[in-house]
C-alpha cells in the first residue's frame, strides 16, 4: 500500500523554487521532487509546458555538476510524458490542495520511477533520439493526452 509523501504546500513549493533557481540540493532531487516541482509550476505559471521546462531543468542540472548528454541529464522524453501526467492529475483534480494531487498521482503508476516503461521499450526510451526529442510511446499509448 501506498504511504502519503507528506509534502506541504510550503514543501512543494520550496522544490520548485528550488528547481528554478537551482538552489535546491541534488539529494532533493527525487522522484516525488521532479512531480511536486511539476505540478507546482503547472498549477502557478500559465501556460508553462516541457518547452518551459526543458531548460530549467537543464540548468539546474549544469548548476548540480551534471552534464546533460545523450546518456545523462535532461530527457525530452520523459519530460513531456511527465508533465502531460502532472497536468492530467491536477485537471483530474482541479480544486485540490497540491500535496493531495501529489499524493493521489504517486500512488497510482506515476509512483514508481519505471512507470514509463509500460508504454515505451528500454531499448526505445533510453536512446539520445529521446532524450534529445519527442519520440511516442511504442508498446502502449498513454491514459491521457500528451
Amino acid at each position: 500500500m501506498h504511504a502519503p509523501h507528506v509534502l506541504d504546500d510550503l514543501q512543494i513549493e520550496r522544490i520548485a523554487a528550488g528547481l528554478v533557481d537551482c538552489s535546491l540540493p541534488a539529494t532533493e532531487w527525487t522522484h516525488a521532487a521532479h512531480f511536486a516541482a511539476a505540478l507546482w509550476l503547472l498549477r502557478h505559471r500559465p501556460g508553462f509546458n516541457a518547452a518551459a521546462m526543458a531548460p530549467v531543468i537543464q540548468r539546474y542540472n549544469l548548476a548540480c555538476g551534471n552534464r546533460n548528454t545523450d546518456t545523462s541529464g535532461y530527457h525530452e522524453t520523459i519530460t513531456r510524458a511527465s508533465l502531460a501526467a502532472a497536468a492530467a492529475a491536477l485537471a483530474a483534480q482541479p480544486h485540490a490542495a497540491l500535496p493531495m494531487v501529489l499524493d493521489r498521482l504517486l500512488a497510482g503508476p506515476c509512483g514508481r520511477s519505471d512507470w514509463l516503461l509500460a508504454h515505451w521499450r528500454h531499448e526505445t526510451l533510453f536512446t539520445p533520439e529521446a532524450r534529445r526529442h519527442w519520440v511516442p510511446p511504442d508498446l502502449d499509448r498513454m491514459p491521457f493526452p500528451l
